[in-house]
């Protein structure tokens, strides 16, 4: 029996999902237009691109909008609890990321508490008290260089500056104070959280009220920042087979200059400055271990006032935005 050829992503697959990282809940329609193709052929793109490369929509709430603080953990445990303690972290619905690193006895796990309670429930009693962890090293995410609204795939350039103008929406405005949210806002946050697309009519029945009454809703959360859309898909088959974390020691004077470097350079998924003495975690996406290599030589190693560089392979991604238990 001949094994299934793998999938190849074409230009056309690359643009599209550049598209939906500007702009989420763009129809298809309009996207369709900008690319010059047919409605019909995005539609198809999409369901391929959702069975071949699991893509996703998802809609995510932007913490800060909303004056709640990020962190990040690092749990070191023996090599039989690591698999395990990934998947039950991955349920949470407050945790965004979670990895297994380098050696199968560390898992990093982003989390995003709603509330002082929720952050010491898990880091201050849950894991410590955790059968077979033997060590737990919090970061408190201080300022964000790059990640959230700012997606990996704004960095492709497989769209033309006209079409990226054409399909990026309006800029949230600058709220002098955290955003208040009701009911309706987080139940809609969390029906987006599984599916960004979802039709403002299946909003509506799912949480009772008018299609109207949603669409407003959406409008405010958008034009507030509090909520931006990501794309999810797997990493391998656009040719980039190697993830990492990379936790640096930078001088304070020169924290700006190095996050601003950061965040242009086209590896860099994600990096924020962190309470620690590594005050600055990045995550890259290279091609090769190679080309990994090669970055922090020649990238991060020539930035001025970066004093030392640990560099962290992940193993497998057991949760990127949302929890698949196919990874």
């Amino acid at each position: 029996m001949k094994a299934a050829p793998v999938y190849q992503p074409d230009a056309l697959d690359l643009c599209l999902l550049q598209a939906l990282q500007l702009d989420g809940r763009a129809p298809f329609s309009r996207i369709a237009e900008v690319l010059g193709v047919s409605d019909q052929t995005v539609a198809r793109r999409y369901r391929r691109l959702r069975s071949e490369v699991r893509l996703r929509v998802l809609g995510m709430a932007d913490h800060s909008r909303l004056g709640r603080t990020d962190w990040i953990v690092r749990l070191r445990c023996t090599p039989d609890a690591a698999t395990p303690l990934a998947d039950a972290l991955a349920r949470r619905p407050d945790t965004s990321y979670i990895g297994l690193m380098s050696g199968g006895t560390e898992v990093m796990c982003a989390m995003k508490p709603r509330s002082r309670e929720d952050r010491d429930e898990l880091l201050l009693e849950r894991l410590p008290r955790t059968r077979r962890v033997t060590s737990v090293d919090a970061y408190c995410v201080l300022h964000h260089f790059y990640g959230g609204p700012l997606g990996w795939l704004n960095k492709i350039d497989a769209l033309e500056p006209a079409q990226e103008a054409a399909l990026r929406p309006a800029p949230p405005e600058t709220v002098a104070q955290p955003v208040v949210l009701d009911t309706l806002d987080e139940a809609l946050l969390e029906l987006l959280r599984h599916d960004g697309r979802t039709t403002a009519l299946d909003l509506a029945t799912a949480t009772g009220r008018t299609e109207s009454v949603i669409k407003r809703r959406l409008h405010r959360l958008r034009g507030t920042g509090v909520l931006y859309f990501d794309v999810e898909h797997d990493h391998e088959p656009f040719g980039h087979g190697t993830e990492a974390v990379l936790w640096l020691r930078v001088e304070p004077t020169r924290l700006r200059s190095v996050g601003q470097a950061l965040a242009g350079h086209r590896q860099v998924r994600f990096a924020a400055m962190v309470s620690g003495r590594a005050n600055v975690v990045v995550s890259v996406l290279c091609r090769t271990t190679e080309e990994l290599f090669a970055y922090l030589a020649d990238q991060v190693g020539s930035l001025a006032g970066v004093r030392a560089a640990e560099a962290v392979p992940t193993l497998r991604e057991v949760k990127a935005l949302t929890y698949d238990p196919r990874r």
